[in-house]
């Protein structure tokens, strides 16, 4: 009987799956991100001021990352928000910047270190009396990532009060002025040049053919010969 209720035992304690110690749902929720406008640079500045604005104390601001953590006390249990913000450039979409943020928490509890002293005696060697000191140290008892959307809903309202009204936009690249390489060159060849054509001249109009005069006829109607020209009067 003692040995079948320890098997069942056994049984039992083996069926039962251990507690998950942790929960990540992966939803498609914003929670943690804000897409904006802006640029990369102007969004982790307004970040920057946002939380200087609520008390963190800013460890590291540049131009696309910012960390900052703000400290809390509760009677004995102190607490530290450790907050973190990652801004990139948005690969889809017509805004250009996309705001990753989340916050970690931890918690220190006060403890309480006895000391004792020690006297060494002669005869009796070295004896611990109970005549020491308390040192008082705080010690990390739990650590955790705010998954409260309505912390970080409060935050982004925030955030939209120190964003800039002029928006930076990237500067468009420059036409290139280099030529393009060619794969197949060819060899260029002179392209025909039309010949001129010689301008049109006017037609010469033709001479009528110059006929000599007649020879003068006397009354018979024998033409007369021309007068000999006269002999030169210095003879010799």
């Amino acid at each position: 009987m003692l040995l079948a209720a320890s098997l069942g035992g056994c049984a039992m304690g083996g069926g039962t799956k251990p507690a998950q110690s942790a929960y990540e749902a992966f939803d498609s929720s914003n929670t943690y991100s804000r897409s904006l406008d802006h640029s990369p640079a102007q969004a982790c500045e307004a970040v920057r001021r946002a939380l200087l604005s609520q008390g963190f104390v800013v460890g590291r601001a540049d131009a696309d990352v910012v960390e900052a953590r703000k400290y809390f006390q509760q009677e004995e249990s102190h607490e530290q928000v450790e907050f973190r913000a990652v801004c990139m450039p948005q690969i889809r979409g017509d805004q250009q910047t996309v705001v990753f943020v989340n916050a970690v928490q931890d918690r220190y509890a006060l403890r309480k270190s006895n000391t004792s002293a020690s006297v060494g005696v002669s005869a009796l060697g070295s004896l611990s009396l109970p005549i020491g000191s308390s040192d008082d140290s705080l010690v990390k008892v739990a650590s955790e990532t705010l998954q409260d959307p309505n912390f970080y809903k409060r935050f982004f309202a925030v955030l939209d009060r120190f964003l800039p009204e002029e928006i930076e936009r990237p500067a468009k690249p420059a036409a290139s002025t280099q030529a393009q390489p060619i794969l197949f060159p060819v060899q260029p060849y002179p392209q025909p040049v039309p010949a001129e054509l010689p301008a049109e001249q006017s037609p010469v109009p033709a001479q009528p053919a110059q006929v000599p005069p007649p020879a003068p006829a006397d009354a018979q109607g024998v033409p007369v010969a021309a007068p000999a020209p006269a002999a030169s009067l210095t003879g010799g």
